[in-house]
């Protein structure tokens, strides 16, 4: 049961941070308040302006490739290995995406406080995942998998495309979102496969 609290944790953590979305305020309020208050460090993924929302979304994408790749390393199992290839696959497809996006508007994504986050968070289960083999590998890393996509779509979802007011860079986030959505329904049935 211990080798699930992380998962859990960071799910928590990042849930708890896309609970702060402001719900009910408009963008023109949002974009008015950040001037307001002389464009601060955003403290809440609601408050990211879009480069730093592309700078989360590219930084979690990697993340999830690093775990990937520990995963081709580690596990033996062949349904492990063709979930690890297709993140491998898919989250390198959406991040060339979006820096050729980020270069055809002549931008670039910007570093943050979820950013940071995300990548402190990830340290210790790849610490965990390096550490496990077998059956007990590809359990936490299946389950690391589900919590994770459920993590980062509901953030997605719920936080960064309400808040995007790049038409372009929405529309790339939602295509994305449909294309994690898919990740995280793959994620859940090899949970349910491990399980048997």
């Amino acid at each position: 049961m211990k080798t699930y609290l992380i998962p859990m944790l960071m799910t928590a953590a990042i849930s708890i941070s896309a609970c702060e979305t402001g719900y009910g305020e408009s963008a023109s309020n949002k974009a008015e308040a950040k001037k307001e208050a002389n464009m601060e460090i955003a403290q809440s993924p609601a408050d990211l302006n879009d480069l730093e929302i592309a700078h989360v979304a590219y930084t979690a994408d990697n993340i999830d490739i690093r775990y990937a790749n520990i995963a081709l390393k580690r596990s033996s199992n062949p349904d492990i290995h063709a979930f690890a290839q297709t993140m491998i696959r898919d989250h390198k497809a959406v991040n060339e995406l979006a820096l050729a996006l980020l270069d055809k508007l002549g931008a670039s994504a910007q570093d943050n406080f979820l950013s940071q986050t995300l990548n402190k968070n990830a340290e210790p289960i790849i610490a965990k995942l390096e550490s496990l083999s077998g059956k007990e590998f590809d359990i936490y890393y299946a389950s690391n998998e589900l919590a994770y996509h459920k993590a980062v779509n509901d953030l997605v979802e719920n936080s960064f495309i309400p808040n995007i007011e790049n038409a372009e860079v929405k529309e790339l986030f939602e295509v994305g979102l449909g294309i994690f959505k898919g990740h995280q329904e793959h994620a859940q049935m090899t949970v349910n496969k491990l399980g048997k």
